[in-house]
């Protein structure tokens, strides 16, 4: 790869690695949808496979960027990324099974599904809810003494954890724009917590899948893309969790919704 390739990689990657961090997402529902203009000849295992290796890349810079700001609620992601390693190998083993259109389709789907589910369901939570119906009480002080409080299901989130891992392995997406939803939504994190504890799970998980990917030999050939997107996401997830904390959370997730919306629409008319 030559010095204008690897910069322009690199750039892209700053830009993936920015976005990805601010949301919580890790940036793969960005990263393969390019990859996939980029490589209209690769197979499915091979990008997934590149996007995932720098997943974990972002991801574990951006974790490191929030345990800075004290915003990760690490008894609830330890348990949610244990949950999510059987279905994160499980889907890096099954990728080589679907067809490259069919991929397309299948991943333009499921992110316009992601979006419409964040705009349409009428009682999304953008703020923590605390109830006695779970047992699972959570109160965390951040680096700038905002103190959050809410509560969960443990038993939902270790369940939805399992999926998240096999397709998000399994579309080389990482899973943050799953997880940061359903941690919102469904398990009533607040959305800085959400998002900052939506990166730790996805280092953990990108992990095993970047493991098992190697494991089969399919980033034999390109590491010298995933070191140029890597090297460009280390700096972008600094700049991410940064802004992160200077965001409306309802912004974040109207963000979010807009841009999975779009990159689904891109993929299935392709």
């Amino acid at each position: 790869m030559d010095v204008l390739h690897f910069t322009e990689f690199m750039l892209l990657g700053f830009g993936v690695g920015a976005i990805g961090t601010l949301i919580g997402a890790g940036g793969g529902f960005i990263l393969l949808p390019v990859l996939l203009l980029l490589f209209p000849d690769s197979s499915p295992e091979a990008l997934t496979s590149i996007s995932l290796a720098v997943v974990f890349i972002n991801s574990t810079s951006g974790s490191v960027a929030y345990s800075r700001l004290e915003r990760i609620d690490y008894r609830s992601g330890i348990a949610f990324a244990l949950a999510t390693l059987p279905g994160a190998i499980i889907g890096a083993y099954t990728t080589k099974y679907i067809h490259r259109d069919q991929f397309d389709v299948l991943l333009g789907v499921l992110l316009m599904g992601i979006a419409l589910f964040l705009f349409l369901k009428p009682h999304y939570q953008t703020r923590a809810l605390i109830t006695r119906t779970y047992r699972v009480l959570r109160t965390l002080t951040d680096r700038e003494g905002n103190t959050y409080k809410w509560s969960f299901n443990m038993a939902t989130g270790i369940g939805i954890s399992f999926v998240v891992g096999f397709l998000s392995s399994l579309l080389g997406i990482g899973g943050g724009i799953i997880h940061v939803p359903v941690l919102t939504t469904l398990l009533h994190f607040p959305v800085p917590i959400a998002t900052a504890t939506s990166h730790f799970i996805l280092a953990i998980m990108s992990l095993a899948g970047t493991g098992a990917h190697i494991a089969q030999g399919n980033l034999s050939a390109t590491w010298p893309v995933v070191l140029a997107l890597g090297t460009g996401v280390v700096l972008g997830a600094q700049l991410g969790a940064w802004a992160s904390h200077r965001t409306r959370p309802e912004w974040i997730v109207r963000v979010l919704a807009v841009s999975l919306f779009i990159v689904g629409i891109r993929l299935v008319s392709l």
